[in-house]
């Protein structure tokens, strides 16, 4: 049996090394907002982001290769023992170890979130220039990337523009990003276009195995996207959506100033954020 430690615990995954050069991903019930992580679960989110990333893993792999080597527990437990954590069936993948490129990645196809914020301010994002008389939630021009710093747990990620990033992971290493991060982004928008899902912004990670430049982390989730329903699109407000932006929304409305203590989520919220996330894996993986 391989040696495996316990490496690391965020906000939402635990990671554990597997040997030299793999890592095993658990994927927990918690959920963070404002870069807190919240006290109450969210019953089975974890094996539902895991369904979902196995699934755009597999379907943009012909675009980007990623570290996924098995998300099959029977698989896993060939080289892990079974005692290491419990309930690791439907929210673990067993990864490819990389380095990796510190830069967050968003891609934005619509006006929305920050990015809304600092275009009324600036007509710009993350230093690109728009157009004038963007509406919030408008559909824009063309796809635009929007990097970000990758900042410690507990500290904020700060955009940056792509000449800055360049700078942190290295001008080609950016430029194999950009490129593959607007192909999913285009091949995912359109899939998940049949399916009702707008695919508003998302953000993305990157690492590097043997020398080339893979997709890590999660994928097109409800925690790293805005997935907004198409029949009810109308730009020039916010939209309904599937994901965490609905538990954004409850924790501005009751006026938390974002500073411990961190409130617990009422158990309606948590069955409708649960509801959301369900209707997501629905559409897009069955």
């Amino acid at each position: 049996m391989t040696d495996i430690s316990k490496v690391y615990s965020g906000k939402v995954r635990d990671v554990y090394a597997v040997g030299d050069d793999k890592l095993l991903i658990v994927a927990t019930d918690r959920i963070s907002c404002f870069d807190f992580i919240l006290p109450t679960l969210v019953p089975d989110k974890g094996k539902i982001l895991t369904k979902i990333s196995v699934f755009w893993f597999n379907y943009l792999k012909d675009i980007v290769e990623n570290h996924l080597i098995s998300a099959d527990i029977n698989e896993i437990y060939k080289v892990i023992p079974r005692n290491i954590a419990e309930d690791l069936d439907g929210r673990s993948m067993l990864v490819k170890k990389g380095k990796r490129v510190d830069i967050e990645v968003i891609i934005r196809g619509y006006l929305s979130g920050s990015a809304w914020k600092e275009y009324q301010k600036s007509n710009s994002v993350c230093g690109i220039k728009l157009p004038k008389g963007l509406k919030e939630s408008e559909k824009l021009p063309e796809i635009i990337f929007t990097p970000s710093t990758k900042a410690p747990d507990g500290e904020h990620d700060i955009n940056i523009t792509e000449q800055e990033a360049s700078k942190i992971a290295g001008k080609d290493v950016i430029k194999i990003i950009k490129e593959k991060s607007v192909a999913i982004y285009k091949k995912a928008s359109e899939y998940a276009s049949t399916k009702g899902i707008i695919i508003a912004d998302t953000k993305f990670e990157y690492g590097i195995v043997d020398g080339k430049v893979i997709l890590i982390d999660e994928i097109f989730t409800p925690d790293s996207s805005r997935f907004w329903d198409k029949e009810k699109y109308a730009p020039g407000k916010s939209q309904e959506n599937f994901d965490k932006q609905f538990v954004r929304d409850y924790l501005i409305a009751i006026n938390w100033n974002k500073q411990p203590p961190v409130p617990e989520l009422p158990k309606d919220i948590v069955e409708k954020t649960k509801a959301r996330y369900l209707e997501v894996q629905r559409r897009l993986c069955e």
